[in-house]
Formats: structure tokens, sequence, C-alpha cells
């Protein structure tokens, strides 16, 4: 893992530039703390730089990469998986390697493949390569968004980097947060390739941008390689219920075993739930000495899975390292670094613990975690999802009050109370997936504090419909409800939460690479391709997830269902409610209020006392969402704009 970033300006390269490169890398240091390699060739106007995490080939992965037969250089932050026999048969065919890097092996794919180079790799990556001959840069970002990459395109040059802080580093980028980012960001979901600043997008999942240089300035294409292309329905693979259970079996011990590969010792994240549990299984089974896992211990036993995590580490013979997250870590200096790394809001404080997390992690002298991420998103773990799997593609209609019931807990977050729809998502989907109801009653709330200068600006502005506009019909239509529901969120929610403050932005805080083996891509396509019964059984979710995990998990876990991974909200207890008074103090102060204009003072005033008078958990806890989005925001505009970049 490390942090690449860079600029193409072939006909107005200056000597600024080379300076900038250096503050770019400067911001990425956190990422790739063990060194660091730049490119620059002046006559070209091409400057790469990358900041290493050095993982496998300790001595001679330095980077960039060169490919001098191709005139190709290259610089990756990521893993490529199954790299040693791909580079077996590569030499075979005689191509010559100068590392044992596993990015090496991208520089040879594309001169054998050209820019079909992409379907023969395999895992998580965000890299660059640039083409001398063809006068070409090519952007590649892996199918779901694991690892980040940004970038600001002009006519005549483009800059791109892991993190929105290196683009912000450059001369002649200067901040500004964009009004829609904002109001995405209130509602928590954001438009696919949009960023909270302007000028700044995000290359999408599954895709590569390739730039030529062209009279007039730099031609920009984009591609879309790989998407998760579900069934029509009723087309899905029938087979067995054993041999679905074999197939998902074999492919998840096959991703875990190439997620061991490293020269550094490998540890597991462990909560309480399915996914993880069942990494830690499987890695247990696979490698020889015992494997060190990370729990996270929340001080409210609604929200705590530690005593389940201790028993599956007890089962498999696993080093369990419990860290007990309380108030005073959740809130104040951790939570502005947090927003530091995010570079986007967070409704739920979960993603500060993970950064606590992972600098507990690399305290104890591990680089690399396998992690459980993704699997809710392929075999249909999330209640939302059971909801729509019961209205629109079941009999049992009655299942939904089970779904309400079961999950009451989490309404106000991650499950409506009451249903709400839109007709651009009803048009294009065919319902309002249940995912984003609890984020369309966020904005429900949010829009009467919104000022009056913010509202005239986005007047007629639908957020929700944009979101429904920047889905692929094709990828929609003749589908089943439930994997209609699983495609919508994979494409918004999976990249710009669970992977983002929920993965690598908190975990590279500290230097660490987090490898989420159910996002392996051959993991995926099996699983999109299962029957939807064979996901959600008898309103039993990820029902073949459990089967082929049967021997391997305590009973207790085998039979539990699924369980919403997140931070206890602010107003569970007087201490995190203090402590988030703190904050409004801080940041949500008149004069900061008023320089964002985001929202009315007063109308946040009679919010704020509406908070403080309310005893309902589920409307308390979408005001948390709220404040946690407000806080956030405004922390954003005095570290990045403000304070110039500066935390």
């Amino acid at each position: 893992m490390c942090g690449i970033t860079g600029l193409w300006s072939p006909d107005y390269f200056s000597d600024k530039d080379k300076k900038s490169l250096s503050l770019m890398a400067d911001r990425l240091e956190h990422r790739g703390p063990d060194g660091r390699g730049f490119h620059i060739d002046e006559k070209a106007g091409i400057a790469m730089a990358h900041t290493r995490l050095s993982i496998i080939d300790l001595e001679g992965g330095v980077q960039p990469l060169y490919d001098r037969e191709g005139r190709t250089v290259l610089t990756a932050n990521g893993e490529f998986y199954d790299y040693k026999r791909m580079r077996g048969e590569l030499v075979t065919e005689g191509f010559h390697f100068n590392t044992k890097s596993d990015s090496e092996i991208a520089l040879k794919l594309y001169r054998k493949h050209g820019l079909d180079f992409v379907n023969h790799l395999r895992g998580e990556f965000a890299f660059v390569l640039f083409d001398e001959k063809k006068e070409e840069l090519i952007l590649v970002r892996d199918r779901f968004g694991i690892r980040p990459l940004f970038f600001h395109l002009t006519g005549k040059s483009i800059y791109y980097g892991s993190e929105i802080k290196a683009l912000l580093a450059h001369h002649e980028i200067s901040g500004k947060l964009s009004k829609k980012g904002m109001l995405h960001q209130m509602m928590q979901v954001m438009v696919p390739g949009d960023t909270l600043f302007e000028g700044i997008e995000s290359l999408k999942p599954g895709h590569m941008m390739i730039i030529k240089r062209g009279k007039g300035g730099l031609k920009p294409k984009t591609i879309c390689y790989w998407d998760a292309d579900f069934p029509e329905k009723n087309a899905h693979e029938e087979r067995s219920d054993g041999e679905q259970i074999t197939k998902v079996r074999e492919k998840m011990v096959e991703s875990v075993a190439l997620r061991l590969e490293a020269d550094v010792p490998v540890a597991c994240y462990l909560s309480g739930g399915i996914d993880s549990c069942s990494i830690l299984g499987m890695a247990s089974a696979i490698q020889q000495s015992p494997v060190k896992a990370f729990t996270i211990s929340f001080d409210d036993d609604r929200y705590d899975e530690s005593a389940i995590a201790q028993e599956m580490a007890e089962k498999c013979g696993a080093d369990q390292d419990i860290m007990r997250v309380t108030a005073s870590g959740l809130y104040g200096e951790n939570f502005k670094k947090a927003v530091w790394h995010s570079e986007r809001t967070f409704y739920n404080t979960l993603g500060v613990a993970k950064m606590m997390m992972s600098n507990h992690v690399t305290q104890n002298n591990y680089k690399v975690v396998i992690t459980g991420e993704g699997s809710d998103e392929i075999f249909g773990g999330y209640a939302a999802f059971k909801q729509d799997m019961l209205l629109y593609g079941d009999s049992d209609r009655e299942g939904r009050k089970k779904v309400n019931k079961d999950n009451n807990l989490f309404f106000g977050s991650i499950l409506a109370e009451r249903r709400v729809d839109h007709e651009a998502l009803n048009d294009i989907v065919g319902f309002t997936p249940s995912w984003i109801q609890p984020w369309m009653l966020v904005l429900e709330e949010i829009t009467p504090l919104l000022s009056d200068s913010f509202r005239d600006a986005l007047e007629g502005y639908d957020p929700v419909g944009a979101i429904a506009e920047s889905l692929n019909p094709s990828m929609l239509d003749r589908r089943h409800p439930l994997d209609k529901a699983q495609y919508t969120w994979m494409k918004t929610m999976l990249e710009g939460q669970i992977l983002n403050w929920g993965g690598d932005r908190v975990d590279m805080a500290n230097s660490l690479e987090s490898r989420p083996a159910f996002l392996d891509h051959h993991v995926v396509e099996n699983a999109i391709n299962l029957p939807p019964h064979v996901r959600i059984r008898n309103g039993t979710e990820k029902w073949v997830l459990r089967e082929a995990m049967k021997h391997i998990l305590p009973e207790v876990l085998y039979k539990r269902e699924k369980f919403a991974f997140m931070a206890p909200p602010a107003h569970t207890d007087q201490e995190k409610t203090l402590a988030l008074n703190s904050l409004i103090h801080t940041f949500l102060t008149p004069e900061k209020v008023e320089s964002l204009g985001l929202v009315d003072m007063g109308r946040l005033n009679s919010f704020l006392a509406q908070y403080r008078n309310d005893s309902d958990h589920t409307t308390q806890t979408r005001k948390d969402i709220i404040l946690n989005h407000l806080i956030t925001l405004h922390a954003i505009d005095e570290i990045f704009i403000e304070k110039n970049n500066m935390l």
C-alpha cells in the first residue's frame, strides 16, 4: 500500500510544478512512510511521485517502476494478487522483470495486452501508467474502489492523487467546497465520481481514464472495464445447495490465502460478525502460526460485539487483542484527525474508532490486516436488503414487521421507521430501495435548516434525483429486486462510505494496509450469480455464507441475525453528549456557521434545542447524524480551506 500523486502538463510544465510535486508527496507521507520516489520528465511534461509502504519485495520494490522496452513508467497503490503465477508465465514468454514486486506485472501485462491488461489484474489498486511512445497517461482504479484516486482535469493539464489533500498542495488548485457536495454529504449519499471539493473528481470504481495529448490540449476518455452485472431475473446459476455452498467456500479460501501473501506479518480485524469471524477462521487454518486478531470493544453493551469475537478467537486459537473505545477517544482530536484523513463527513464515529484501531495495530508492529468489508454487499447481509427482498421479491409481506422489530436499535440510521419514495428511483429501479430511505429522511430534516442563500444557489436541484440519474439502467433492467437493492448500494455507499471512512482512509491514516477478502472479484462474480433465495433464505440473510462457514463459526454466531457494526451515537450516554457539545461549541459558532453559509444560525439553534429536549431514540439518532455531518463539514472548511490544507 502506498500513496501516488503527480501531474501531466505537456505544453505548460514549469519549475513550479516540480516544487509542487514535492509538497503533494508530503501530504501522502502517512500512506507511505518507508520511502519515496519521483519520475520527472520535463520534455514530456510528466511528474510522478510515490510514497511507499513496503510490504512485498522490501528491498527491491522501489517505485516508480519502468519497462524500458515498452517505454512506460508506473506508480501504483495497492496489491496485485496471484502475481507470482502471472510473473512465472510472463517470464516463460520472454518478459524480463527487474524486481520481485507485485506491481511490476501491470507494466508487462500492458505491453502484452494493451488496455485489456486491466482484466488480468486481481486485487485492490489505483495506479497511473505513462506511455511515452503513445503520449498517453492511463489512470486505473480497482473494481470496487477499495483504493482511492482523485483528479483535477483542465484543458491543458491533469493533476491526480491518492487523496484530495495532495491535489490541494499544488499551486494551481485552490480548494473550494462544492454546494452540491455539501448537500449530498449532509444526507450521507454522494453522486458517484463527485467529491466535496469543486473541480476535483474521483475516478469511479471499475473505470480507467486514458488521456491523450492532442491538438489544443489533453483529450480524456473514460472506460468502464468492470461492473457488477447481476443476471437477468430467473437467469441465475442454478445448482444444488451443496454445490453452491462448496463453490462459495472454495472461492473464499482462495481469496484469503492470496491475501495472506506478504513479506511482513499479516493480522485480521475481528468483530462479532459472521464476515470477520469467517476470515479469521480461514486464515487460522491456512497460516502455520496463530493469527493476530484485533477487536474493537465499545462502552455500550447494545453495540459491543467483543464477547462473540472473543469466543471466535478462542475457537480458532487466535492471538486476540481487544481495544476498548470510550467517548474520550471518539471525540476531540481523534475526531478532527479522522475528518482530515477521510476528507468527507461521517454520520457515525465508527470511522474514528477504526482509525484509533489502525494506530493500535501499527503500534503492535503490523502493517497488513485482512478485513470483512464487502460481504453484506454481495451476499445480501443488510437489513434493508432483506426488507426489499420480502417486500418486492417474496410473498412473505409480514417479514418486514420482523425486520423492523429485530433492528429497531438502528432506526434513524440504517433503517427508516416509515416508508418514503422518490419518483426518479421508482422509475429506474422499480421502487425506492430501503437502504436510501433513512438518508432521505435525514434530507427532509436538513432542508429546513439551510440558509436562504444556500437554498437559492441550489434552487431546483434534486439530490436524490441526481443519484438516480447516475445509475446505469442497463444494470437494473429485468433484475430481481434483491439484485437491484444490492447494485444501487454497491454503486454508492460501498465506495463512498464503507471503503472510505470505514476502510482505506482511516486505516492508511496510520500506514496500515487493509485487504477486504470478500471483494476479490472472483468471489463477487460468483456471489452475484447466486439465486436470490440462496443469498437470503426464509428471512436468513447471507444464508449460503453461513452454511459455507458453518464448521468454523461459533454456534451462537451461525444462528445470529446480522447486527450492524457501529459506534454508539452521542445521545446514548452523558459522557458522549458532553463530548459532542464540546465539538458543537468549537465548530458551530456563529462566525463559522456564517462563513460556511450552509445553515441559518437561528434555525440551527432551534434544532439544537429540539435535540437536547428529545427523548425518542430514533429521532435523536437522526439528529446525531445531522450534527455529525454539520460538525465535520465546518471542520473540513476550517482544516482544508481556512488553514490552507494544514492540520
